[in-house]
């Protein structure tokens, strides 16, 4: 009887995942180790303002950034239930008192606060993000994201990571000096 009930929990997750998927495009994947220290390694040493994951999955780099920035408010938006879940569990066992778990629609959110964005998105994502963070960043905000680059954007920085994809990771500065690039989009490695 238990096993069947744990059965049946596994196959609704897995379903859940599956449907959030095809609803958003994307699967919730985590950020490989490697990946991960090529993003830690590119953020800035302080933020002036809030942190914003985009998509943050099952909450591997929200941990690390609200470590990192203890000062700042750290918000985490994923769509996905099962990872949101997660993540909340995990935040209900390891609290940050700066970290905060969304689960809504980040294309909604109010980014004018934000010092960082850090994103593992995908291709359409990114497109649509570019506009939003030109008429939403402030100027200095930083943004980075590993795989997907931001379209119209030129990167002040790009780093591949060790793994076999040889993950690009990009960071770009909103404001002033923000391109307003309308060429072909950079391939994975800028």
């Amino acid at each position: 009887m238990v096993a069947a009930g744990v059965l049946a929990v596994l196959v609704a997750a897995l379903l859940s995942v599956v449907w959030s998927t095809l609803a958003l495009g994307i699967s919730p994947m985590p950020t490989s180790a490697k990946v991960r220290a090529v993003v830690l390694a590119m953020l800035p040493d302080t933020v002036d303002g809030d942190v914003h994951e985009l998509g943050a999955g099952w909450g591997g780099l929200a941990f690390c950034l609200a470590k990192k920035y203890p000062t700042s408010r750290v918000v985490a938006w994923e769509a996905s239930w099962v990872p949101w879940l997660a993540l909340r569990l995990r935040l209900l066992l390891s609290p940050r008192r700066n970290l905060v778990v969304l689960r809504r629609d980040f294309f909604d959110a109010d980014l004018g606060r934000a010092g960082l964005v850090v994103c593992y998105l995908w291709t359409g994502a990114m497109t649509r993000l570019s506009e939003k963070f030109r008429k939403e960043l402030r100027e200095g905000a930083a943004v980075v994201s590993h795989t997907f680059a931001l379209r119209g954007w030129t990167a002040e920085a790009t780093r591949q990571a060790g793994d076999v994809y040889r993950t690009p990771v990009y960071r770009y500065r909103a404001g002033g000096s923000a391109p307003h690039f309308d060429g072909p989009q950079p391939g994975h490695g800028a």
